[in-house]
């Protein structure tokens, strides 16, 4: 996963005069849960279909260019990276709606997700209470 090299494949589109921003997320692999229990790696895949659709119902947003969507699947580690997502197009009040709109679909839509745990004992040690005796 390159952003670099995606931010320049945006660039060399034949409609890149067209972009006046290009907007990026990179999703990395928390070391903990939302609700805030210890998270030793995920357990992710993607629904490749769906990515498509994601991407071509982006890039028909008002104002969007082009959308590139990479992703890791399989067993993830903290601080892994996930998912990144570049989206390029005339003003930011086209783009950076579009982006959080592809991320939050692509999570909701065409991503399975499983985390594991760090065990009760250690994640007691972390914040300095022992849960068993």
């Amino acid at each position: 996963m390159d952003m670099n090299r995606m931010i320049d494949s945006l660039k060399k589109h034949p409609d890149f005069p067209k972009m006046g921003m290009i907007a990026s997320h990179l999703g990395v692999v928390r070391g903990t849960s939302l609700n805030g229990q210890g998270v030793t790696g995920i357990e992710i895949t993607y629904d490749q279909e769906k990515l498509s659709i994601i991407a071509n119902e982006t890039k028909q947003m008002s104002g969007i260019v082009e959308v590139s969507i990479e992703i890791f699947e399989g067993r993830l580690n903290v601080g892994d990276d996930i998912m990144a997502v570049v989206v390029g197009g005339d003003t930011r009040d086209h783009v950076f709606p579009a982006l959080v709109e592809t991320v939050n679909r692509i999570k909701a839509e065409a991503a399975k997700k499983k985390e594991f745990f760090k065990p009760e004992v250690e994640i007691a040690k972390l914040g300095h209470k022992f849960l068993r005796g």
